[in-house]
């Protein structure tokens, strides 16, 4: 079995990354970090490019066997409809049985999702508990993951760069070094 893990992580940060491992620990599979080209929910464009993401992701989860990164978005129409994307994982990997991974905001809109009936035939979903934070019931939901809360979010990590904030312990290392290289967030 094999997890994906969806987002703009722009730029990924440690909380993605803890939230990952509790959900390798939890399932006992790997995890696909999935950069979208464009989220439906999300009207605001990525400030680094579907590239630079998936660039940021490669160094934040190098050393990690357990986690890899999946491209599969990026080279597919906008919006990212997650059952589009499943469907095209599929024709690639015929018989794989996917799990997609949800926070519990994103959960919260499941019933709005594009062709969300779909989904129990392309993957099961599972959501990310994490303290403070209430799980939605939802008959797509086939299971609850316990992960810890990080009080991080891309949003914040974005200001701290253009007002010239440090992000060490906030991304990998790698990734930082990455934005101040590329000149990303000023």
């Amino acid at each position: 079995m094999e997890a994906l893990f969806g987002g703009s992580f722009d730029p990924v940060h440690l909380g993605h990354l803890v939230v990952a491992e509790a959900a390798a620990d939890a399932l006992g599979c790997r995890v696909r970090f999935l950069p979208a080209l464009e989220q439906p929910f999300k009207r605001a464009a990525h400030v680094a490019s579907g590239a630079q993401r998936a660039d940021m992701l490669d160094r934040a989860v190098a050393g990690n066997p357990r986690f890899a990164v999946e491209r599969v978005e990026l080279a597919l129409p906008a919006p990212s409809y997650t059952v589009r994307t499943l469907r095209a994982l599929l024709e690639r990997e015929p018989g794989n049985r996917f799990t997609l991974l949800l926070g519990a905001d994103a959960a919260r809109e499941l019933s709005s999702w594009y062709e969300a009936e779909a989904l129990p035939r392309l993957a099961d979903v599972v959501v990310f508990a994490r303290p403070g934070w209430e799980v939605p019931r939802h008959r797509l939901i086939t299971r609850v993951v316990e992960v810890p809360a990080i009080a991080l979010s891309a949003t914040d990590i974005r200001a701290r760069v253009r007002a010239g904030g440090s992000l060490r312990y906030l991304v990998p290392d790698a990734v930082r070094e990455y934005i101040a290289a590329a000149g990303l967030y000023r």
